[in-house]
């Protein structure tokens, strides 16, 4: 076995001149080489993955299963299958499979004998659905608050779609599907607002992979492409317009590191994931413009890399949330929480 660490041999994988194509092929090249980073990996080291598969575009649920999924289920006492996952959140029709009749508290139906549900309704552009072994999904459990329930593939129907890069986006139709006791699990509510900022925040590292990879591709165009007798990137203009597109590139960056070094204290991670997440979100705008403006009409073409790039930026940004969305829960955050500068500063 090399001497590389399990992140190392990952980043290896995703940057090679033959990398996988298809999420299944992504899995197993990982496996193979050792690369798969086992449950207990640093959280800093997930999220530097994770902006390495936004920086190549790798077509799998990396974000989705090593920063959103598996901390969910092992939070809420679930082992976490070995494969690809995907998560969804939202409203559906949750009862008991095995309601208690003897109950005599509430309506009929307000308890079970077990924790088992019948589920019905539609998780709408879950992202990687088709490529996952399991889904996680986040919702309200008939009369007892937010529960966590893990979908197999076969418990849902799915209405295939995509998003503008042409990611997996599909719909997960469940009509009265049964989710065993062991499968399902109640949770406190603050660990259904962690789904919520956890799924920013990966979303946030694949935005600022995505971004560190338009600026390496400006800057190798710029200075290749020649005009009027001189590179492109010897223009004032250009340089001035290349420096803006590295420096939102570098507060983004700077944004998810800031939340990545939070994340082994969880209970200190929600605002810095959500700031990473704004700030993303709100970057994404001037990067992809610039980044455009400096490749000309070549940059739109389909199968041009910086294409690849910045469709993948666009659809992103208001996936998991919006700039919008995200701002308002700092200001709740800030407004209901401790005093505004210490949060700030971290004093």
């Amino acid at each position: 076995m090399s001497t590389q660490s399990v992140f190392e041999r990952a980043a290896t994988v995703l940057a090679g001149p033959s990398a996988p194509d298809t999420p299944r092929a992504v899995w197993d090249a990982l496996r193979t080489a050792g690369a798969l980073p086992p449950l207990d990996a640093d959280p800093a080291d997930l999220v530097a993955l994770v902006g390495e598969a936004g920086y190549h575009g790798t077509p799998a649920p990396l974000a989705e299963t090593l920063l959103v999924a598996r901390p969910l289920l092992a939070a809420a006492g679930l082992a976490a299958p070995h494969g690809p996952l995907a998560v969804a959140a939202g409203p559906l029709d949750v009862v008991f499979a095995h309601p208690d009749t003897g109950n005599r508290v509430g309506p009929p139906g307000a308890g079970g004998t077990d924790d088992a549900v019948r589920v019905s309704g539609v998780l709408s552009r879950v992202p990687w659905a088709r490529a996952a072994d399991a889904v996680v999904v986040l919702t309200e459990g008939p009369s007892c608050g937010p529960v966590l329930l893990l979908l197999e593939a076969g418990e849902f129907l799915r209405v295939e779609g995509t998003n503008l890069a042409g990611e997996p986006r599909d719909d997960l139709v469940l009509i009265d599907a049964a989710v065993p006791a062991e499968r399902v699990r109640r949770i406190p509510a603050a660990l259904a607002r962690e789904a919520q900022w956890r799924s920013g925040l990966a979303r946030a590292a694949l935005i600022a992979g995505a971004a560190r990879r338009c600026v390496d591709l400006t800057v190798a165009r710029t200075g290749s492409r020649v005009q009027f007798g001189r590179p492109l990137s010897h223009f004032q203009a250009v340089k001035q317009e290349e420096a803006r597109l590295i420096e939102e590139a570098a507060l983004v960056d700077a944004a998810v590191g800031a939340a990545a070094a939070a994340l082994p204290t969880p209970d200190t991670c929600e605002l810095p994931a959500w700031i990473a997440a704004a700030q993303a979100s709100a970057s994404v705008a001037e990067i992809t413009r610039i980044a455009h403006q400096l490749h000309g009409a070549i940059g739109f073409t389909e199968l041009s890399r910086l294409h690849l790039a910045t469709t993948r930026l666009w659809s992103w940004r208001d996936e998991d949330g919006t700039e919008q969305a995200w701002c308002r829960r700092i200001g709740r955050q800030v407004v209901e929480g401790d005093p505004l500068w210490p949060q700030v500063t971290g004093g």
